[in-house]
């Protein structure tokens, strides 16, 4: 196969050779391109054979031709821009000479063209271009993947995605719709009155999540920096500031394991409302969530692997607890203890668990090991421990939990959301428990003092939320893997 391959590139790089000894630059940048072929088959598309025998249609555009198939004097080729293909014809007797030599010796399949002529319908009925004149671009020098075999090893698509673009089209339409995505949700946000703005990716203390950050060093300052874990402590900031309704769209950086449901760097959205609550925002993310389904899938009822996911208004609400003997099967005196939650996850082989564990993380690692593969339609689960909630605000009837809800969708955590901690009191007891913790991890974390003194200058009583939008691409594109929807995910060098 290499050896193969090596033959067609020395055997483009000679038709290289010779476009250039005949006066013709295969890497030309004069060509402006009057349509794409989108606009083209949108304008005429819908014209029948009898219209083009009656009306000349001139077009002229340009793209990568990705199959000939040739029959001596006359030749069918397909061009594809980045919005559509058409099937292009040229004939040795409707062109000149030099057009068709050109064609014929030395443009191969991936070679970038503009073309002109005029449209007309094939036996077939098909929308074609009559070629009446060809240039050549760009001169492709490696061959594209057979188009019917396209390139199927995942490890490949992802180190090449420029060449899984190229031929596959399933995976052009998930990068699609993750625009659609991300510019639904925008729209949605700003159609609230919500303010997008940016916060620092590099910063001296990693808060705002539980994570192990990665680090990096500025040499002017001769500073320790980290890339950001979340956005969360500086979008609060900015509701001190007077800035009522905020959020941001980034990249977060997390320097932990890679998996289906995990990559290094990430696509976050966070938003912050004030004077909310979760309760506001679990209505909030419903209608956010709904209508976005509804929009890029056609219908509420989406289709994920083998199942069914309903994402019309009401979700299921539930809390942690009840969800752990409802979905879980535990009777509520066999959870109504630390050290009895310890014995059933340690029986589990659960792996990183401490006697010193408080009841409220012991509980929540428990129901992510028994309950959160089971939720499939969208469920909001709500009361969390304050112990494994440290920025959430605590529930004025039940000191135990925070003001809080996760989301879970297709059996994995698709957003996070709490009523926020605007105690700077409160919040700086739960900081310094945190650092503590952290520290005998090895974690690099610092008692945040400016975000203390953010607070004491007053947070209004806020909700915020935070979505995973790789997750949530992964949900509507009916993705199986977190790389199948970043378009260059980390990936180990190839030695």
């Amino acid at each position: 196969m290499e050896q193969e391959l090596n033959i067609i590139e020395k055997n483009r790089l000679d038709k290289l050779k010779k476009l250039k000894e005949n006066g013709i630059n295969p890497f030309s940048n004069d060509f402006k391109k009057k349509e794409n072929i989108k606009d083209i088959t949108l304008q005429y598309g819908s014209n029948d054979k009898e219209f083009f025998e009656s009306n000349i249609i001139a077009v002229e555009t340009a793209g990568r031709i990705i199959i000939i198939r040739s029959f001596g004097k006359a030749s069918f080729f397909r061009l594809r821009d980045g919005f559509g293909e058409l099937q292009c014809y040229i004939q040795k007797d409707a062109v000149k000479e030099k057009d068709f030599e050109l064609f014929s010796e030395y443009i191969d399949i991936g070679d970038i063209c503009a073309v002109k002529g005029h449209l007309f319908r094939t036996k077939t009925d098909e929308l074609t271009i009559k070629i009446e004149h060809i240039e050549i671009l760009t001169k492709s020098i490696l061959p594209l993947p057979e188009k019917w075999h396209g390139l199927k090893d995942i490890e490949a698509r992802f180190r090449k995605r420029y060449v899984d673009l190229i031929a596959n089209g399933e995976v052009r339409e998930i990068f699609r719709k993750r625009a659609e995505v991300i510019n639904f949700i925008r729209s949605f946000l700003n159609s609230y009155n919500f303010l997008e703005v940016e916060t620092p990716v590099m910063q001296a203390n990693p808060g705002g999540a539980t994570a192990r950050p990665f680090k990096t060093h500025h040499n002017a300052l001769n500073l320790e920096l980290y890339m950001r874990i979340a956005p969360e402590l500086y979008l609060k900031r900015l509701v001190v500031g007077g800035f009522d309704r905020v959020y941001e769209i980034g990249r977060n950086f997390r320097n932990e394991g890679i998996s289906v449901k995990h990559n290094p760097e990430f696509t976050m959205l966070e938003f912050y409302t004030a004077y909310s609550t979760y309760e506001y925002l679990m209505d909030f993310v419903e209608e956010m969530l709904s209508e976005l389904a509804n929009r890029i899938c056609g219908s509420f009822e989406i289709e994920y692997g083998s199942e069914k996911l309903n994402f019309k208004p009401p979700f299921k609400r539930i809390k942690l607890k009840d969800s752990l003997c409802m979905i879980g099967g535990f009777k509520p005196n066999e959870i109504n203890s630390a050290d009895k939650v310890y014995d059933i996850l340690k029986a589990r082989n659960t792996a990183g668990i401490s006697r010193t564990d408080s009841f409220g993380e012991l509980l929540t690692l428990l129901f992510d090991e028994t309950v959160e593969s089971k939720l499939i339609d969208p469920t909001f689960v709500t009361d969390y421990p304050v112990e494994s909630s440290p920025l959430a605000r605590r529930n004025d009837l039940d000191r135990s939990v925070a003001d809080r809800f996760e989301l879970f969708i297709a059996g994995r955590e698709i957003g996070n959301a709490f009523s926020e901690l605007n105690d700077p009191l409160d919040q700086e007891e739960r900081f310094k428990s945190q650092v503590e913790a952290k520290v005998k991890e090895g974690l690099p974390i610092e008692m945040d003092d400016d975000y203390i003194e953010a607070l004491k200058q007053g947070l209004p009583p806020t909700a915020g939320c935070g979505i995973g939008i790789d997750r949530l691409v992964m949900l509507l594109t009916n993705s199986h893997s977190i790389r199948d929807v970043i378009l260059f995910p980390l990936l180990k060098p190839l030695k």
